[in-house]
């Protein structure tokens, strides 16, 4: 009975000590997560069709080769879940391209009956606006979905998510690294091309600043979780929380390795500032701080003497902003929050949503639709390839149903990793970092469109992959 309740109570310990089988090792999917992983972010974010084309080979190939063994049946209803989004998604492609739809529920565009009259002949109607559009816009979502499953299914096993862990945080460093150097030496290039624009930020692998903000900002998270997570480990286990005295000690003892991940730390939150994005750096900051109240909740007890000593760090924290984010403070106090003409942009795709509640103008057809939408209370220079707001581009692109769908699916796996977050003595900072990675990208998805990146979502999505296969507490029975 002893026994039964140290495994109840999340002391997973004791399986490990009882010899019982683990899930399946799942070397070559996890070699091929961890492989994409580090790089997704470089060929320009993987935006271009032929490396989201190679995600998606090298993902479902893995995913064939991944062993299913040590899933049980709570995995298996998350797995249901997800399959019921992907299904609805695919229903909704379906319905834009197919010349003899399932449903009537939303009519031809009416582009196609003006082309028609404008040619003086029938053209065959779609309901998307670009005919078969939504075909070629299908392998982003289709690479991220694949992503999240691979990660599920590896990271079942408790070692490949930290290993995950340390390859986001790890090749983070390395891509801040290379990004400051560049930054230095010339900010008008990123990798072997010229920048069409953002010449005096910093974007590293990406073309975009914001998403190299957020990207950074992940990874900056991570390596602060990571730090904390060095130093609590390190703590006695004591009623009134650990004494001033067990903290310095902890702190004295801390290896050499936990210095050089200091650096590395510090190469991503310098590389976040220097991208210069408002938002990007003010929701990394947030959710940096709520992560690292997840991780230390129940791992220390906070006294006053403790709150004195976040008083410092608090008032350094700040003057490193002064000191980096000068950019940043300069564009909130002249552009705000969401400045760049992004509010008559949103009330111009509201109006697409409205005239094309049910499937939308066609999946990934946003550049096409928008510009018959476009406010005029804006200037006309240049062009909106997106909404600058992933769920309202989802719904003018695929429909409000499906986006009511999406947000059901997103708000299950929050509901997921804040129970393991709840349940779990063990393993917190793999949940901690999913929920952090996957708030900071809807988050800042709402004013923008990182998460449409491949090269972020990627990382994103592995992430969560993660969490929800450690959101629930072991308990391994005998396979084959």
């Amino acid at each position: 009975m002893l026994l039964r309740d140290k495994i109840k109570n999340g002391e997973e310990e004791v399986v490990d000590r009882l010899g019982l089988p683990k899930p399946a090792s799942c070397k070559l999917a996890s070699f091929a997560l961890f492989a994409i992983v580090i790089l997704a972010p470089l060929p320009f974010g993987s935006v271009d069709p032929l490396p989201i084309i190679a995600w998606c080979t090298i993902l479902g190939m893995a995913l064939c080769t991944a062993s299913l063994r040590g899933l049980d049946r709570r995995h298996l209803l998350i797995i249901t879940g997800l399959a019921v989004v992907v299904g609805a998604y695919l229903l909704a492609v379906h319905e834009q391209v197919a010349a003899r739809p399932f449903f009537d529920a939303a009519p031809p565009d009416s582009i196609w009956q003006a082309a028609s009259n404008a040619l003086g002949s029938p053209v065959p109607p779609s309901v998307s606006m670009v005919r078969d559009q939504p075909l070629f816009a299908l392998g982003a979502p289709l690479a991220a979905i694949l992503c999240l499953l691979v990660s599920f299914v590896v990271c079942v096993d408790r070692q490949r998510a930290y290993q995950l862990l340390d390859v986001v945080a790890w090749s983070g460093s390395a891509y801040a690294a290379y990004g400051i150097a560049a930054f230095c030496i010339d900010p008008t290039m990123v990798l072997w091309t010229r920048k069409q624009a953002y010449f005096t930020v910093l974007t590293s692998t990406f073309i975009n600043r914001n998403t190299a903000a957020v990207y950074f900002g992940c990874c900056t998270i991570i390596w602060l979780l990571v730090l904390l997570h060095d130093i609590t480990r390190r703590l006695p286990q004591a009623a009134g929380g650990p004494s001033r005295s067990a903290i310095a000690r902890a702190l004295q003892n801390l290896r050499n390795i936990s210095l050089i991940r200091f650096f590395a730390f510090f190469a991503c939150f310098v590389a976040m500032f220097l991208t210069g994005s408002r938002a990007g750096v003010l929701l990394s900051l947030l959710v940096c701080a709520l992560a690292i109240g997840g991780l230390a909740w129940r791992a220390i007890s906070f006294g006053r003497w403790q709150v004195w000593i976040l008083m410092p760090v608090a008032g350094l924290l700040i003057i490193m902003i002064q000191l980096l984010g000068a950019g940043v403070i300069g564009r909130l106090d002249s552009e705000g929050l969401a400045g760049g003409g992004r509010l008559d942009t949103y009330r111009s795709t509201l109006a697409m949503i409205r005239d094309h509640p049910w499937l939308g103008t066609g999946l990934g057809s946003f550049a096409w639709s928008y510009p018959s939408y476009r406010s005029d209370a804006w200037t006309s220079w240049g062009t909106w390839e997106r909404a600058h707001s992933t769920p309202l581009e989802i719904a003018s692109d695929m429909g409000l149903p499906l986006v009511g769908l999406i947000f059901a699916g997103w708000t299950a796996v929050f509901c997921v990793l804040l129970f393991g977050l709840w349940t779990r003595n063990r393993d917190r900072i793999i949940l901690v970092a999913a929920l952090a990675a996957s708030s900071l990208g809807i988050l800042h998805s709402l004013i923008d469109f990182s998460l449409q990146i491949p090269g972020f979502a990627l990382i994103v999505f592995a992430l969560v992959g993660a969490g929800l296969a450690q959101s629930f507490r072991v308990t391994q029975t005998p396979s084959a």
